[in-house]
């Protein structure tokens, strides 16, 4: 296994340790938890940038890495849920959207393509991670708190347009945009072509 998808397994292995330090009670588990957090968001862009530089981009990378960054962030969402921080409606919108998101990148990939992240994807991606800093430490800064909610609200408004962005785009590749029908060329009945010559030989 190669470095990028070894971080991305790394981040995997985090998403166990941050539940479990978020949904347990004991003194700065606001600051631990949002270390462990963002530790595991900055090998989601490390594990990118060493595959392009390295020029070791795979199937199981390309499958691999944007599963381990909806497990990361639906796994903090419903923790933020289950403390009482965040609504639980809107939560369910962002998980819906990022399963539902995983579904077609697997379609997608069974079918030979790949679908690739759109900006509106990256953009939601760290709204997600400025959302859950500011919710978790604004346990312990109430100006945090007011911007953690706003960019909440920002987050599921990102989250719904990127989901009608990749359904186009699946659309697209699966072929489903009518394509413009060309008027057929017409030829004539019959077409009398010249056939070359060939030298017959003769029998003396």
């Amino acid at each position: 296994m190669n470095l990028p998808n070894s971080l991305t397994v790394f981040r995997i292995f985090l998403i166990p340790l941050l539940i479990v330090v978020l949904l347990t009670r004991f003194p700065s588990k606001e600051f631990i938890g949002v270390a462990i957090f963002l530790a595991a968001a900055l090998t989601d862009w490390l594990d990118g940038y060493l595959a392009r530089r390295r020029q070791q981009i795979t199937t199981l990378g390309t499958w691999l890495d944007p599963l381990a960054d909806k497990l990361l962030v639906t796994s903090a969402f419903i923790a933020l849920v289950e403390m009482g921080l965040a609504p639980a409606w809107m939560v369910v919108i962002i998980v819906g959207r990022e399963v539902a998101v995983t579904g077609l990148r697997n379609i997608a990939l069974a079918k030979g393509t790949a679908i690739e992240v759109s900006e509106l994807g990256k953009a939601k991606m760290a709204t997600q991670v400025v959302t859950i800093t500011a919710i978790i430490l604004g346990i312990r800064f109430a100006p945090l708190e007011t911007l953690g909610q706003w960019a909440l609200w920002l987050t599921v408004i990102l989250a719904l347009a990127s989901a009608v962005e990749y359904f186009r785009s699946f659309w697209v590749q699966m072929g489903g945009s009518p394509k413009q029908s060309r008027p057929a060329e017409r030829r004539p009945l019959l077409e009398f072509t010249e056939t070359p010559k060939r030298d017959v030989p003769t029998h003396r």
